[in-house]
C-alpha cells in the first residue's frame, strides 16, 4: 500500500510543476485524496458491499468534487490535477500513467447495463472540460485536447480536438517513459498541433495559384489565336499573374501569425 502511495505522490512531482513537497501533495491536493477514496471504495465494490463503497465514494465527492464510481477500474500512477469536476463513470477502464485534468467526464451514453464507459490505454491525457462518452477506447499515448467531445474511438499516440473531436495529429517519436518531461503534454495540448485556421487558407492560396497559372496558359493561347483582336479583349498585360510565389509565402507567414507585422 505504501509502495503505491509513494508512486502516486512522485508522479505528481513528474506532472506538476507547482508540487513543493510530499506533505503538500499529501495533505493539499484533492486528485490524490480522490484517489486514496476510491481504492478503498473499489475494495468494498468488489467484495459486494455495494452500498458501504457508494457512501466511501460519496464522502469523497464531497470533500475533493471528484466523482469516481466504486465500480471504476484505475490503472497505476493515475494522477488528476485540480480535479473539481471530474467525473468517471461505473465501467470506465484507466490505463497506468494517465492523466486527466478538471472537469474532465468519462461518461456513458446508454441507458443499458454493460459497459458503458470508456476505455483510455497507457499514459493518455484528457485536457479540462473535455468529455470522452460511451464505450469507446482510446489508445495508449493519445492526447485529448480541452473541451474536446469524443464519441469515436482513438487511435494510439494520436490528438484530438474540437467538438466533435477530429484528429490532427499522429504519433510521435517513441516515447521511452512518463518521467521523459518531452513526453507529457498538459492539458492534452502538443506543441506542434496545427492551426486548422491556417491550414484553410493555405489550401485555398495554393487553389488560387493553380487557377491563376491555368488563367495565364488560356490567356497566352488566345493571344496566339488572334481571339482578343475579333472580340477587342483587353491587353494581355491584363492577364498577365500578379501573385507570385514569394507573395504567396508572404501571405501564408501573415495567415500562420510568423510574419512581420505592419506598422500603423
Amino acid at each position: 500500500m505504501f509502495d503505491r502511495l509513494k508512486e502516486d505522490i512522485a508522479c505528481v512531482f513528474e506532472r506538476d510543476p507547482a508540487a513543493r513537497s510530499q506533505w503538500e501533495v499529501l495533505t493539499a491536493y484533492p486528485g490524490l485524496h480522490a484517489l486514496l477514496f476510491h481504492r478503498l471504495a473499489h475494495r468494498l465494490w468488489l467484495r459486494g458491499w455495494h452500498w458501504s463503497a457508494r457512501m466511501v465514494s460519496h464522502l469523497g465527492r464531497w470533500l475533493t468534487g471528484i466523482e469516481i464510481h466504486p465500480g471504476a477500474q484505475i490503472g497505476r500512477r493515475f494522477f488528476i490535477d485540480h480535479g473539481m469536476g471530474v467525473v468517471i463513470g461505473e465501467t470506465a477502464e484507466i490505463g497506468d500513467d494517465c492523466t486527466l485534468y478538471h472537469g474532465v467526464t468519462l461518461g456513458g451514453t446508454s441507458w443499458q447495463k454493460g459497459k458503458r464507459h470508456p476505455t483510455l490505454g497507457d499514459d493518455v491525457v484528457v485536457g479540462a472540460g473535455a468529455k470522452v462518452l460511451g464505450p469507446i477506447k482510446i489508445g495508449a499515448r493519445a492526447r485529448i485536447g480541452s473541451n474536446a467531445v469524443v464519441v469515436k474511438a482513438v487511435p494510439e499516440g494520436a490528438t484530438v480536438v474540437g467538438v466533435p473531436g477530429r484528429l490532427i495529429g499522429t504519433e510521435k517519436a517513441h516515447r521511452a517513459s512518463i518521467a521523459d518531461k518531452m513526453g507529457f503534454d498538459a492539458y492534452g495540448a502538443t506543441q506542434d498541433a496545427p492551426d486548422p485556421v491556417a491550414h484553410a487558407i493555405n489550401c485555398m492560396l495554393d487553389h488560387m495559384h493553380v487557377m491563376d497559372k491555368r488563367m495565364q496558359s488560356m490567356c497566352e493561347k488566345l493571344k496566339e489565336l488572334g481571339v482578343e483582336e475579333v472580340y477587342a479583349a483587353p491587353p494581355m498585360e491584363s492577364c498577365e499573374i500578379v501573385s507570385t510565389e514569394e507573395e504567396l509565402v508572404r501571405i501564408r507567414s501573415a495567415a500562420s501569425g510568423e510574419g512581420e507585422h505592419p506598422k500603423p
